[in-house]
């Protein structure tokens, strides 16, 4: 039966807050014939994150040595057995139908790689604001998200942490991309790069902003660092349009090998 993968680390976990991650995920709706799991993958070996959630056979947590927010997810994908690899950050929540929707587009079209979909932030007193700058729905092409991310100081026109992608690109890209912060945002450019993309007008997360949250601390914000990180993000997107299987050519050495 296809199965679903939510992909989820967590380190330090707020009660409250990766509940409300959880009932989300446990009031999804999906299509006749799909199943999910939920692949929690905790930063740590406390075993915190298992005294937290209930026992649900579709939550498959994990735990390992403490080695930062990329190498978790990674490891949460590496035990994850889907075919479609959706992201969900600890304190945020999905929508109703976020799900369904992710497989509406990617089982109806077999071209697009990956999906994101509207977001609107979940503020401390409750309310949400929306952003402005969302695209027209539908098809994202190779390149569009990248010459964008250039030329609006490295800003995203959709969110990452909303993406769902087939878990074959996400295999061949590295998974989430080794840098201390904007893992999510290298997988993305790097998927937006060698595959056609899906962008959903309907809110598909509620993307909490509250003072605990990893980029709202300050060293997130390092100037230095930021630069760095982007500048890797960039030099990775402008390498693998570099590679010879990206320009349609094949290699001599693939040549050599086919014809020995």
């Amino acid at each position: 039966m296809p199965l679903l993968s939510i992909i989820t680390p967590s380190y330090l976990p707020v009660r409250e807050q990766i509940l409300e991650a959880y009932d989300s995920v446990r009031a999804q709706e999906l299509p006749p014939g799909w199943e999910l799991e939920w692949v929690v993958q905790e930063d740590g070996e406390t075993g915190v994150v298992g005294e937290i959630l209930p026992a649900d056979p579709r939550v498959k947590i994990g735990t390992g040595r403490r080695s930062g927010v990329a190498p978790t997810r990674n490891l949460a994908l590496a035990r994850s057995k889907g075919t479609l690899i959706k992201n969900l950050d600890q304190d945020d929540i999905l929508t109703p139908g976020a799900l369904a929707r992710d497989l509406e587009v990617l089982t109806s079209d077999p071209t697009v790689q990956w999906t994101t979909s509207r977001v609107l932030d979940l503020m401390p007193d409750g309310t949400t604001v929306g952003f402005d700058g969302d695209p027209p729905a539908g098809r994202l092409e190779p390149g569009f998200v990248l010459d964008y991310w250039r030329g609006h100081d490295y800003r995203l026109p959709v969110h990452p942490t909303t993406i769902c992608i087939r878990r074959e690109s996400a295999l061949a890209l590295g998974g989430w991309m080794a840098v201390p912060a904007s893992e999510d945002t290298g997988l993305l450019i790097a998927a937006s790069v060698v595959g056609v993309g899906y962008f959903r007008r309907e809110v598909g997360l509620l993307y909490r902003k509250w003072p605990g949250q990893a980029t709202a601390r300050a060293g997130h914000h390092a100037a230095e660092e930021r630069r760095l990180r982007m500048r890797l993000i960039d030099q990775r997107a402008e390498a693998i349009k570099a590679l010879p299987a990206f320009r349609g050519e094949r290699s001599a050495t693939l040549c050599n090998i086919e014809g020995a």
